[in-house]
């Protein structure tokens, strides 16, 4: 794979009316927060709008049906964006299997056995396929289900910029790299979107993704038992949610066992990840670190999104925006998979 991936980009902002297609129109759907945000040079909201103007209708309508099927997939979606947009820029090398020319980034340690959501994104990309042949790329289709996911479990819209074409390689060794794991520290994490041009504002935005979704027990197992090397659970957890999680995660076995990542509305993108992390309550280490890793920046901002969640729905927006733009391949670059998993030279 060529260049680094920068992290994922953009869930909000209003108007549909300037979007390839009109699902969600301003004011209509729930969590319409509209911010003004102007789309990444190279790319338009209006890319597909006379090749493909019901893409995102499409795309919408699909997600509906699976998210109503299983709540939890339109987290995993969102995370499928990032963990595209991070290893060597959004071009849907995350979506291809191992053949003798790939190395599947699937099989990263970050990836395996983590991210899903992939048979969705069949499902969309063959709807695609049917209604707009060899039109909408499978980054630009990761995109639209994420920013269609976060809206449809009640967080925010924002304009997306389209455009993006598709990769022929992928690359597990960047995938590994630059992908964060659940444990890191405040100062690995600050590093990791450094990278990607990413900054403090937008790391604590990004973050917030994980008001939805759940992490199985191998992700903060070490939290409970072991978190300084040293047999002993790590002392910024909240005593009644240090035992909660331990009945669901024994000292040994169950690491496959599930917990949501926001206990309080695990299906609701709202704010209430930042006032949980304020209490000790944050699933992960990644997440408790922002409140706990002594950065007065970014503490200061857990606590301003855990106050106001039409700040936090604006600085996401822009953030996700930002991220969804790390590198794209544009023009004559790439190309536009017909079926996302493989290359077209291989079908």
């Amino acid at each position: 794979m060529a260049s680094t991936k920068i992290v994922l980009g953009a869930i909000f902002i209003a108007s549909f009316y300037l979007s390839a297609s009109l699902a969600f129109p301003p004011g209509h759907h729930e969590g319409a927060y509209p911010v003004g945000n102007g789309p990444v040079s190279g790319l338009s909201p209006d890319y597909y709008k006379f090749t493909c103007p019901q893409a995102d209708e499409i795309v919408v309508s699909i997600l509906k049906k699976a998210i109503a099927k299983e709540p939890r997939i339109g987290a995993s979606l969102l995370r499928l964006l990032f963990h595209d947009c991070f290893v060597q820029g959004c071009d849907a090398s995350v979506l291809l299997d191992d053949t003798e020319e790939v190395v599947s980034e699937k099989n990263a340690i970050p990836n395996k056995n983590s991210i899903r959501g992939f048979e969705v994104i069949d499902e969309i990309k063959a709807a695609l396929e049917e209604a707009c042949p060899h039109t909408v790329s499978c980054a630009d289709t990761i995109a639209l289900a994420a920013r269609g996911s976060t809206v449809l479990s009640g967080g925010p819209y924002w304009e997306l910029p389209l455009g993006r074409r598709d990769s022929k390689t992928a690359n597990m060794k960047l995938a590994n790299k630059y992908l964060p794991p659940p444990n890191a520290t405040l100062h690995r994490l600050i590093k990791f979107f450094q990278r990607q041009g990413l900054d403090k504002v937008d790391l604590v935005a990004l973050s917030g993704s994980h008001t939805i979704g759940k992490a199985r027990c191998v992700s903060f197992k070490q939290r409970l038992y072991n978190q300084h090397r040293d047999n002993r659970p790590d002392i910024t957890l909240e005593k009644s949610f240090y035992h909660t999680l331990a009945l669901a995660c024994p000292h040994t076995g169950g690491d496959n066992n599930i917990r949501s990542l926001d206990f309080v509305s695990p299906s609701k993108f709202d704010n209430s990840y930042y006032k949980l992390i304020m209490e000790g309550r944050g699933l992960l280490n990644s997440d408790e670190v922002l409140w706990t890793g002594k950065d007065p920046e970014i503490a200061g901002l857990v606590k301003s999104y855990a106050e106001n969640e039409p700040l936090f729905f604006e600085h996401y927006v822009n953030s996700i925006t930002k991220m969804g733009n790390i590198n794209p391949l544009m023009g004559h670059n790439g190309e536009i998979r017909k079926n996302c998993r493989r290359v077209n030279q291989e079908i």
